[in-house]
């Protein structure tokens, strides 16, 4: 790769079109094409000062000087987490309205599921902070149905056995029980980013989740965030989350040489 070549992924992530591993997929799919050749190699060296990049058929403007930034939405239920949707659905782009730049999710929440959600152009960090092997903590407010007892909870805390495997250790912290409505309101910090991985969790232990909230998402907290809002991160927050990601890449590089 030549001094002025960078991969292709990781152009089409730092110009704001999705997280590196949703660029990623997308080259692997046949959606992008360079100099108007399919390529399907998200390593493949590309030239943005000279070359071509197409997504879907529209241009991308690789080297367009778009300004960074870091938006904290209190995502409702019943919007997608994605920058389109095929069928029509409310996304969270909806909520943002016009932007100086494109940003994008970082990760996702189900549609059924509410909270915090980071939305940025900055893939190196986005990259970062959604990669399953930096563990990135995410804490989600669970009011699940029935009482979960001492013995269920310790399993949460241990790891269950899911169709994909194991889980992880989690953190679980007793809220509240609510005999109204004859539910347990947990709080779980879990540090993996599987498909709807709480509620299958819940769903393991025998209860379910009733309702679902993303409160925390490494340093950060949904704290005086209606739903359907969003703000900018304040700087000391992105720099707290820059710094819990480097330090997160630096255990990572340890574990993997020891």
């Amino acid at each position: 790769m030549s001094q002025e070549s960078v991969r292709l992924q990781k152009a089409l992530a730092a110009a704001g079109v999705a997280s590196r591993r949703a660029c990623a997929e997308l080259i692997k799919q046949g959606r992008v094409a360079v100099n108007g050749r399919v390529v399907t190699e998200p390593g493949q060296p590309i030239d943005p000062a000279s070359d071509v990049v197409t997504v879907d058929g529209e241009r991308i403007a690789l080297e367009s000087a778009q300004p960074l930034l870091y938006l904290m939405l209190n995502k409702p239920v019943g919007v997608v987490s994605t920058v389109q949707d095929p069928q029509g659905r409310p996304t969270v782009l909806d909520i943002v309205g016009p932007l100086p730049a494109r940003v994008y999710p970082v990760g996702r929440l189900d549609i059924n599921s509410s909270g915090l959600l980071l939305l940025t152009n900055d893939g190196d960090l986005a990259y970062k902070l959604t990669h399953p092997r930096f563990e990135i903590p995410k804490t989600y407010r669970v009011v699940a149905k029935g009482f979960v007892g001492p013995e269920a909870a310790r399993h949460l805390a241990e790891g269950v056995w899911l169709e994909d495997g194991p889980t992880a250790p989690a953190e679980v912290r007793f809220v509240d029980y609510d005999k109204g409505t004859q539910s347990t309101i947990l709080d779980i910090t879990i540090r993996e980013g599987r498909n709807r991985q709480v509620r299958r969790m819940m769903e393991a232990v025998g209860h379910p989740v009733r309702q679902l909230t993303r409160i925390g998402f490494g340093n950060l907290r949904l704290k005086g965030l209606a739903p359907g809002t969003w703000r900018k991160l304040r700087p000391d927050e992105l720099d707290a989350l820059r710094a819990l990601a480097d330090q997160q890449l630096l255990l990572t590089q340890k574990k993997r040489r020891s």
